[in-house]
Order: structure tokens, then sequence, then C-alpha cells
């Protein structure tokens, strides 16, 4: 018998306010502070797009010192960034920026899907760099829903994307800097299955629509407890859907260093994140004209 890890703790995702956005922020929150090597978490949507209503229209900003993932639930958005990327991201499609010594990017959805109106929704996560990388090279990764390695579980009700990393001899197609999982997995209502990772791993899932029962003992709900963190003390975990639902698994080896951040930004030190600042005002994060 596989030993499962066991739960550390179950956190609710509550709504915050970024700008003309309201999202879901599961983490950072008071009780939580980061999951090493994931510092920040925002569920945004399902919210309804129209020529009248687009408050998603997110213009060009940097980003240093980490990688910023966009999980993409629904609808279409348009992603430019300084590197010279243009693409349109589709459901169930991800894009994975590595920032590392600096980017500036665009993200809205595109006119085409404004003018004919429809619901957006995603996951934004910010995974940490460890203090060697975060001064790398920028690159843009964008991999479409249905070229990802699917597994299937044995009652055939739960399918699971594995987006980077591995699950059962199955890999994802993002290419990481640092040692890390993420599965996107959809779950028909009565299906079981286990999920397995290394012990050396942080390991997290969040729920986005449903309601799953955890190590057969903890449910996390739709707007009550979403995040469920696991201790470092076994082999995986194990899901069953009560209802039809969707969910995000995450695990990372921790960096186990100091984090500073300030808004776009995240380095291992205020000076770092002043050379920042100084660095995205005199232009060394390059350029994206605003349209």
């Amino acid at each position: 018998m596989m030993k499962l890890n066991t739960i550390k703790r179950a956190g609710r995702s509550h709504f915050v306010n970024m700008g003309p956005i309201r999202l879901r922020q599961p983490f950072p929150t008071q009780h939580i502070e980061m999951i090493d090597p994931f510092v920040l978490l925002h569920h945004y949507g399902p919210y309804q797009i129209s020529e009248t209503n687009n408050p998603f229209d997110l213009g060009p900003h940097p980003h240093r010192g980490f990688e910023p993932v966009t999980f993409l639930v629904q609808g279409e958005q348009l992603h430019r960034d300084s590197l010279g990327n243009e693409s349109v991201v589709k459901a169930g499609d991800v894009q994975w920026t590595t920032a590392g010594r600096g980017i500036i990017h665009a993200e809205r959805p595109t006119k085409e899907f404004v003018k004919q109106g429809g619901t957006i929704e995603g996951i934004q996560l910010w995974l940490n760099l460890p203090s060697e990388k975060k001064m790398m090279e920028a690159n843009y990764q964008h991999e479409k829903h249905e070229d990802f390695n699917v597994i299937t579980s044995e009652d055939q009700q739960i399918t699971t994307r594995i987006i980077a990393g591995e699950l059962d001899n199955t890999f994802g197609r993002i290419k990481t800097q640092t040692a890390v999982n993420a599965f996107m997995i959809d779950a028909k209502a009565g299906g079981e299955q286990i999920i397995k990772y290394s012990k050396s791993h942080q390991g997290m899932v969040y729920l986005l629509k449903g309601k799953v029962t955890v190590n057969g003992v903890e449910a996390i709900e739709l707007d009550k407890n979403q995040l469920m963190e696991f201790n470092q003390d076994g082999e995986g975990f194990s899901i069953k859907a009560e209802k039809d639902s969707q969910l995000l698994f995450l695990s990372g080896e921790p960096i186990n260093e100091t984090v500073a951040t300030y808004g776009p930004y995240v380095m291992n030190s205020q000076t770092e994140l002043l050379e920042a600042m100084r660095d995205y005002q005199m232009g060394k994060m390059g350029f994206l004209p605003a349209n």
C-alpha cells in the first residue's frame, strides 16, 4: 500500500479586487504566505465579456525574477510580449512565461471574442525562480490544449492533462526551470483516482468547480475550502469526485530562499527590487507598444 500524504491545511479562496477585476486569491493570505516554490495563485472569472464590459484588458507591464503561468479555462486571450511573441491562447491552453531578467507583456481578450461576447476564466500562477536563475534570459512557451499528454483513470471517469512534470511515466510538454508538476484534472461524478508525486515536493490541489473528497477524509468544494495543501510525508493522494469537478494539481521542490516581492517583481532582496524598477524605467526589460 502506498502512503498517502497527510493534509497540512485546507483554505478558502476569497475574492479580492485587483483594479477593475474581482478574482479569487487562495494565496497569499494571512494564513498562507506562499507554498514554496509557488508565490501567488489567482483564479479569475468566470466573467461575461462583451463590448460594454471588458475589464480584462491588461496593457503592457513588466515582470522579473519568476515565471508567470496562465492556465486558460474558458475563452480566449491575446498575448503579446517584448520578445516579439504574439499568440492567441484558447480554452485549455497554457502559457508559461519565464520572466528571468525581464519581460514586458500584455494580455486581453481578442477583438473578435469581445465583439461576439463570451466567458473568460483562468488561473494565473506565479512560480518562483532560484537566485541563480532570476537573471536568466526571458522565454515564452505556449502549448495547446489538444497537444498535452492525457492519463485516464481506471474507471474512465477522470482525465488528467500533464502540463509540466511527470505522472505515471507520462510527461508534460512544458520545459521547466525547476522540478515542478502541473496537472489539470477533469473528473466526472463518482470518478476516483490516485495521483502520485515525489516526496521531495510541496504539493497542493486547487478546485475550480465541483466537489471532491481528498484521501477519503476531507472535501474541497466551490465557495467553501477550495485549496488543499499536503505535508511532505507520502507518495501522493486520492480523489473521489462527488460532483463533476475540475482541479489543478501543483507540486514543486521548495527553493528555500528569502523572497522579496514588490508589484510585478519577485527577487531575493529589497536592493534587487529597486534595481528591477530602475532597469524597467531605463528600458532594460525591452519595449512593447501599447497597441
